[in-house]
């Protein structure tokens, strides 16, 4: 369930380049709900603020259900960073979890996407199985929650299919990953707050350290070819934001599904809409 909940987290990945234009603040909030093998597990709430190269980002999962009397799941977490030139640059980065009764806390700064300080209370247990971290996977990264932005190429349309053919390296305080995205198809969507198109990215997931390889889950998500992001735009700061994620786990598909999107500030949301015109829209969760 943990794999799970973090597939979900950095699958939502964050690209490394766009351009920035002053521009007033625009604000956007995404609702999701979560299910796991069709059934419901609970819900995530997303508000990213972008005031010219500056962004900040809250979320906060709560599971529900016979999950949530089992595990008692839910976190919380908030980031923030820049969108410099054609690099978006993580500052800080703090999520707090429960699950099982048992509570986590980590607190990450960086400094140009290299990792200067990580705090987690409590410390993880030491395992001889886990792969060491190396100074040098704790640079040119992004956390966990920063990497659901993906600001647009900076010579590409906001929909153009190379916005998804990138490698997002990724470290959440305790383990160096990578995503590696590509280009599958072009869709149209319609959730509450937003009607256009989508690009569908296939994603492969390769950890680097931090990991335990020999664990069943670990081995299974190595091989997991049934993975994917669906990135809808956002014009105004130039950034792709995901509207739908979609995880093969061991015990059935998992998925990150919008059930309401809005973008407030400088007519934002109504940009958004205008560019949904001229194809017949599909649901962000039907079939594939």
């Amino acid at each position: 369930m943990r794999l799970f909940a973090s597939a979900l987290l950095t699958l939502s990945l964050a690209g490394t380049a766009s351009q920035v234009q002053a521009q007033p603040a625009q604000t956007l909030k995404v609702n999701y709900n979560l299910s796991l093998a069709g059934l419901p597990m609970g819900k995530a709430d997303l508000s990213s603020t972008f005031d010219g190269p500056k962004y900040e980002m809250q979320g906060s999962v709560k599971l529900s259900g016979l999950v949530k009397m089992i595990t008692g799941g839910k976190g919380a977490g908030t980031a923030s960073g820049t969108i410099s030139g054609s690099q978006l640059q993580a500052k800080d980065f703090a999520v707090n979890t429960k699950s099982s009764g048992e509570q986590r806390v980590v607190r990450m700064a960086l400094d140009d996407g290299n990792v200067a300080e990580v705090e987690i209370v409590p410390p993880l247990e030491p395992k001889e199985d886990r792969v060491p971290v190396k100074e040098a996977d704790k640079k040119g990264v992004l956390d966990p929650l920063s990497a659901l932005i993906m600001p647009a190429m900076a010579s590409k349309s906001l929909t153009d299919r190379a916005n998804c053919n990138r490698t997002i390296p990724v470290f959440d305080g305790a383990s160096r990953q990578n995503i590696v995205l590509s280009y599958s198809e072009t869709k149209t969507v319609k959730v509450p707050g937003y009607s256009g198109p989508v690009l569908v990215c296939n994603a492969r997931w390769v950890p680097i350290s931090g990991h335990r390889p020999q664990r069943s889950t670990i081995k299974f998500m190595q091989e997991n070819k049934d993975m994917n992001v669906w990135l809808a735009p956002v014009e105004g700061p130039r950034v792709l934001f995901p509207i739908k994620v979609a995880v093969r786990t061991m015990i059935g598909m998992g998925e990150l599904e919008a059930a309401s999107w809005s973008v407030e500030g400088d007519g934002g949301t109504k940009a958004a809409r205008r560019q949904g015109k001229g194809r017949e829209p599909v649901r962000a969760g039907a079939a594939q």
